[in-house]
């Protein structure tokens, strides 16, 4: 038995189990022989720890008797936006970052959505690289020619997209900037379907992005990471791979934020949707 094994407290651990026993459980709860043998552990010695708990509001229950039910309490609830606040997303991108820098041998960055535009907050540069972008720390971008921002645009419905085009216009910065809502939308469904956002010298000749967004615990997108280099004659299974390799990251730094398990980035097709 390890040192750390030595001082773990048996009944801290069996209340731990109640508490994964009864998030599976969903809204109905489990009664407390449900409870019991759920996580091994006899009637008696469940149900104190789960009076423990109530006293506190780490579970709730209803009903009496035989019927008595229980289900998580919103203390937890409370704890959960506590350590949300706490987690600032710039802290947890960096080093993942760093990681995507390393694997791509490519400058990646962190951006937020700032409506109509996107602001990036966090950059890694390749080590003794001599190339650098010029991309400054708060530095605003279009949306519709970066990779950051048509990877936010994609998980947007149809009726926000439009009115941030109404609002910041599609500019044209290069000959291949896409400036036509239209063609726009169309690229956006891609983007969603595919999973990674691309700029393809669309907002830099010369120069392409990639980037994927990032979801929150809420499952709305605070942001989006991409990564960027030089052209030259990069063939497209390359940009797929790369496209592959930057959602990947995304989803870890989601996850890391609570984020809820998706498929593709959610781009709302419907006029109506909210």
């Amino acid at each position: 038995m390890s040192v750390e094994e030595r001082y773990r407290v048996q009944s801290v651990e069996r209340a731990f189990g109640l508490l994964e026993a009864l998030a599976d459980a969903g809204a109905e709860g489990l009664t407390v022989s449900d409870l019991g043998r759920a996580v091994g552990v006899s009637k008696s010695a469940t149900y104190s720890i789960l009076q423990t708990m109530l006293a506190h509001g780490f579970v709730a229950d209803r009903g009496s008797g035989m019927s008595r039910r229980y289900r998580l309490g919103m203390a937890l609830a409370r704890l959960g936006d506590v350590v949300v606040s706490q987690i600032a997303l710039r802290d947890v991108v960096m080093p993942i970052l760093r990681f995507l820098t390393t694997e791509t041998a490519l400058t990646s960055r962190v951006a937020v959505l700032d409506a109509p535009h996107a602001i990036v907050i966090g950059r890694v540069d390749v080590p003794n690289s001599t190339v650098r972008f010029a991309a400054s720390l708060g530095k605003r971008e279009h949306l519709h020619s970066s990779a950051v921002g048509k990877a936010m645009l994609a998980t947007l419905p149809v009726s926000a997209v439009r009115a941030i085009v109404d609002e910041a216009g599609l500019p044209s910065k290069t000959s291949r900037t896409i400036t036509d809502v239209d063609a726009l939308l169309g690229e956006l469904v891609l983007i969603a379907d595919r999973g990674y956002a691309v700029d393809d010298e669309e907002d830099s000749d010369g120069v392409f992005c990639i980037g994927a967004s990032i979801r929150d615990h809420t499952g709305d997108c605070i942001g989006a990471i991409s990564v960027t280099g030089i052209k030259l004659d990069l063939p497209a299974w390359r940009i797929h791979q790369i496209g592959e390799t930057v959602a990947g990251h995304a989803a870890r730094v989601s996850e890391q934020l609570g984020a809820p398990r998706v498929g593709a980035l959610g781009f709302a097709t419907s006029e109506s949707s909210g």
